[in-house]
């Protein structure tokens, strides 16, 4: 088991879910609203779910989950910008965060299949 609390892939990716949950509140579309909170949340949930499993590989796993979520979030965001939901620089910076988390989660998975975690696992409190 790992500390989620302590992963910096797991407190960007809460303040990024709680940047998205702010900036949906006021979107009238509910479909895309309700999606796109559900896979903000799904992001950091499935990184706190896989570090209270047994072992790396169920971690990898829910890491994997997690990545998804994250793909499935940027899709989101490049349809409300085009939608014309959101305004260029509300999504660019969005997507950017996204894109870092990604990379991140990606990072810690590999760094789980080798036995460590490559100091993934510190970083600045939430």
């Amino acid at each position: 088991m790992h500390n989620f609390e302590e992963l910096e892939v797991w407190k960007r990716s809460s303040r990024l879910a709680v940047e998205v949950l702010e900036l949906i509140d006021p979107i009238r579309l509910f479909a895309l609203k309700d999606q796109m909170g559900r896979s903000c949340i799904s992001i950091p949930s499935n990184i706190a779910e896989g570090s209270e499993r047994e072992s790396n590989r169920e971690f990898r796993r829910f890491l994997a989950i997690a990545k998804g979520s994250a793909g499935e979030l940027r899709t989101q965001l490049y349809i409300g910008l085009r939608a014309g939901v959101f305004t260029e620089d509300q999504a660019r910076l969005l997507l950017a965060e996204v894109k870092e988390v990604s990379a991140m989660i990606q990072g810690l998975r590999r760094s789980l299949g080798k036995g460590g975690l490559l100091g993934l696992f510190f970083g600045w409190l939430f």
